[in-house]
Order: C-alpha cells, then sequence, then structure tokens
C-alpha cells in the first residue's frame, strides 16, 4: 500500500541554498500558536464538546473543497450530503483520491491524516473501511474530542462567523476555555432588501424596525452586542464592492417600499451599497474591523441550492472592482484613527492592480491573505509578491484560514508558515533582507500581524 509520508520540505523552496534558509525560517514559527481571525467553525461543536460522528462528517460533508471536486468528476451530491451514508461517502472519497492530486485538499487531508489520526497510507478503494474503523475508533477517544483537539492544535484565537440576531450563549459558555472563541458580526441577509424573505427577516434583528432609523438602532445595538461576547470584526461578502451611500431620505423610502416588497432591484442594490458605507461608519463608532469579500456569485447551481442549501460548492467567482467602488467609504472613512478594513478578493489580479496600492496608501487599508479559491500555494506566492513590493508587509492581514473543516486549521496554517518562510529565503538569498530581518519577519506575520490587524488583544 503506498506510504501517505508528508515531506519535512513539503513546499519550502527546490534550490538547496534556499530551501535551507527557509528550513530555519520555518523551525522557528512551525509551532507558534494559530492565531485565526476569520472561520465557520460551529460554536455549539465546541461548546457541547461531544464526539465527532464520524469521518464523512468531520472531513467531507461540511467542507465544499471536497464535495465540489468529487461532484465535478460526476459524483452526485445525493452521494456525499444530507442523509447518505456515511461510510458510503468516505468510500467514494477514498476511491476518488486521486482527484485531489496537486490541490491544497491535498495538502491538507495528508498533514491531517498523518499527524491527527496517524494514518500511514494512501487512501484508496482497497483500505477505506480499515480507514474508516480507525479514524471512527479515535473519534470516540477522549483525545479526539472537539475541545482536546482544540488544545492539541494550539489555537490561542479563533473566531466563528455569526448571526445578528444570536444571543451567542454558545460563546458565554466557551469563555473558560484556554483558547478566545469570539464571534463574528455578518450581516449581509439583513443588508440585501430585494431578497423575497427580507420583510420577515428583518424583523430578528430585534427593536423598532419598522421605520429606517429603526432599522439602524437595531444594527448598532447588534453590534454592540457581539463587542460585548468579544467579536473583533464585522464580516461583509456580497456581490460587489459598492459604498455609494444616500441621503436619509432616499434611504428612508427605499427601506420603506421594501417592508411592503415594493422595491426594484437597482434600489435594492443602491441601499445595500449606502449600507455598506454605513457599516463602515458603524466600525468607526465601535471598533469592529469591518472585512469586505466580495465578487462570488453565491449559489449558481439552483437545483444544488434547492436540495442541499448554500455552502454546497457551487458558488463561482466573478469580476469585481475596488478602486471606483470604494472610493466614497474610503474618502470619508480611510484615514479614520482605528478603522481597519480588511479586503479579500477571488481575482488574483485584483491584488496587485487595486488592493496593494489601496493599502499602500490608506491607513485603514489592509491586504487580506489568499482566500477560498486563491488559498493555493501557486496564488499565495503571488500574493506576497504582488502585495509586499507595493505595500510593504506591515498591511498583510496575516493568514485567513475561513474553514468549516475544523481539523484542517493546523494543516492550512503550516502551509501559509511554509510559503512565507519560502518567500523570504528567497529574499535573503538574493541580498534584499537581512537573516535576522526574514526572522523577525516571520514570526510577526504568524503572531503579532494578525493581532495588530483585528485588534485582538
Amino acid at each position: 500500500m503506498p506510504a501517505l509520508a508528508p515531506h519535512p520540505d513539503r513546499l519550502l523552496p527546490a534550490d538547496p541554498a534556499v530551501r535551507s534558509i527557509a528550513r530555519r525560517l520555518y523551525e522557528a514559527v512551525a509551532t507558534l500558536p494559530i492565531v485565526s481571525p476569520h472561520g465557520h467553525v460551529d460554536p455549539r461543536m465546541l461548546r457541547d464538546d461531544t464526539p465527532f460522528a464520524d469521518p464523512a462528517s468531520l472531513f467531507i460533508k461540511p467542507d465544499h473543497y471536497v464535495t465540489r471536486l468529487l461532484h465535478a468528476a460526476g459524483v452526485p451530491l445525493s452521494s456525499l450530503l444530507g442523509d447518505a451514508d456515511p461510510r458510503s461517502v468516505w468510500r467514494l472519497f477514498c476511491e476518488h483520491w486521486h482527484l485531489f492530486r496537486g490541490t491544497p485538499v491535498r495538502y491538507w487531508f495528508e498533514s491531517e491524516l498523518s499527524e491527527i489520526f496517524g494514518i500511514a497510507s494512501r487512501p484508496s478503494a482497497d483500505n477505506a473501511d480499515i480507514l474508516y474503523d480507525q479514524i471512527e475508533a479515535l473519534l470516540r477517544s477522549p483525545s479526539h474530542r472537539p475541545q482536546a483537539l482544540l488544545s492539541r492544535f494550539g489555537i490561542d484565537f479563533l473566531a466563528t462567523t455569526d448571526d445578528p440576531s444570536s444571543d451567542l450563549a454558545d460563546h458565554a459558555a466557551l469563555r473558560t476555555l484556554p483558547t478566545r472563541v469570539a464571534p463574528t458580526f455578518r450581516p449581509d441577509r439583513y443588508l440585501e432588501l430585494g431578497a423575497p424573505s427580507w420583510p420577515s427577516v428583518v424583523k430578528e434583528l430585534g427593536g423598532d424596525v419598522g421605520s429606517y432609523a429603526g432599522y439602524l438602532a437595531a444594527l448598532e445595538e447588534r453590534r454592540r452586542h457581539f463587542v460585548a461576547h468579544g467579536a473583533v470584526s464585522a464580516d461583509h461578502g456580497h456581490v460587489d464592492a459598492g459604498t455609494t451611500p444616500l441621503s436619509p431620505t432616499e434611504a428612508g423610502r427605499i427601506y420603506r417600499a421594501a417592508l411592503s416588497s415594493d422595491i426594484t432591484e437597482a434600489e435594492a442594490v443602491a441601499f445595500r451599497r449606502h449600507m455598506m458605507f454605513e457599516m463602515a461608519r458603524m466600525s468607526c463608532d465601535d471598533g469592529l474591523v469591518m472585512t469586505l469579500h466580495p465578487g462570488v456569485y453565491r449559489n449558481h447551481h439552483s437545483e444544488s441550492l434547492a436540495r442541499f442549501g448554500p455552502d454546497t460548492g457551487h458558488d463561482i467567482p466573478v469580476a469585481v472592482e475596488y478602486t471606483q467602488a470604494l472610493r466614497p467609504l474610503l474618502d470619508r472613512f480611510g484615514t479614520h484613527p482605528g478603522f481597519h478594513l480588511v479586503l479579500f478578493t477571488v481575482d488574483p489580479d485584483v491584488y496587485s492592480r487595486e488592493i496593494a496600492p489601496l493599502a499602500g496608501f490608506y491607513p485603514a487599508v489592509y491586504a487580506g491573505a489568499p482566500w477560498w479559491f486563491l488559498d493555493n500555494p501557486t496564488e499565495i506566492r503571488r500574493y506576497q509578491r504582488a502585495v509586499t513590493e507595493t505595500a510593504g508587509f506591515g498591511k498583510l492581514s496575516g493568514f485567513i484560514d475561513d474553514t468549516r473543516a475544523f481539523c484542517s486549521i493546523p494543516a492550512r496554517h503550516d502551509m501559509s508558515r511554509r510559503l512565507d518562510a519560502g518567500h523570504l529565503a528567497e529574499l535573503v538569498a538574493a541580498h534584499r533582507l537581512a537573516p535576522d530581518e526574514a526572522e523577525e519577519l516571520i514570526i510577526d506575520l504568524v503572531s503579532h500581524q494578525p493581532r495588530r490587524v483585528f485588534k485582538i488583544s
């Protein structure tokens, strides 16, 4: 059976002299605590600390990176999601292991399976049941329960993503853990007035949402509730980055029309862009870091959405523009003391063309790490070169794992650390950076930079 043995120098530069430098840099940060300022781990899972049900529920069903590649090869989502038998799901994954060659998913899985579960052979149709039983037995042991793994992974800070209407009781219950688990304010569905369900959804905010003024007050109150429960950021993921404000009169008119479901698509878009301006204003007031990741067409396949719901692998990137779209917001708030705006993209050209220059001028702007379709070695290397030479290392966000797959967190951060080590080693080898500066930089990128950018005390 072919061995599953991740190479100790994986992802480090191929040139022996540069690799030697990179190895030393990587060793300086390999075991440092993980700071994860943006992700999608369910806080209830950590609160309840119940054993994971089975390998498929842990590794495959919640991870759209995995299910979308299997589906692309002809495996029906009905065989992977919902009530699909966990052992059958795992068998399908093992039978199609070859599909993941050369992908970051393969890298993460190799690290997870070997380092967390002691798997020594590559998954295949022949050993699928053996691996399933080995992992399932470990999942029933105290050493592999959620809180034990959280401690084992060395996660110092973990942000979740939460609905503004949440009472955050799960987070209150987690305050006794050594790891700080913080909520993140995600208001997207309350800002999209054109959605058919919006008139009923907005009532979940509480307060007097029968007027535009009451709606703003309700959002501000929910943000204060999140801050009181340890939140450090507000996250926004709309289709574009528009931030043009409306007059209070016009915003009020559109809001009243939306309550009666009498609103045009153009009005809904104008209001949402106005509210992004308002979200920045609120961040200046309450201190929440504003993260923005537009440019994704959500739920591209309507049948899959109807059968399996959102976040099941059929979100597709679209072109997005930042420079003009963000000008109203940055013209007003880009130099506001203490305001932090972290910009993400799934269009790699946007890093060098727009995000790096914006971060290279506005004190408020930071370049978010490669995210989603870009969180792979090739694009992370491209990002390192595109951003740092224009904006400097001090305007990077630090690594963002953005994952629902709990056990992939350490593997994803390890990948980033290795790639940081390789990039800095190349600068040292080219005599563009002194060795002591490189070591200082890599420690800063891993430990201090995400804390500064996301205001994590």
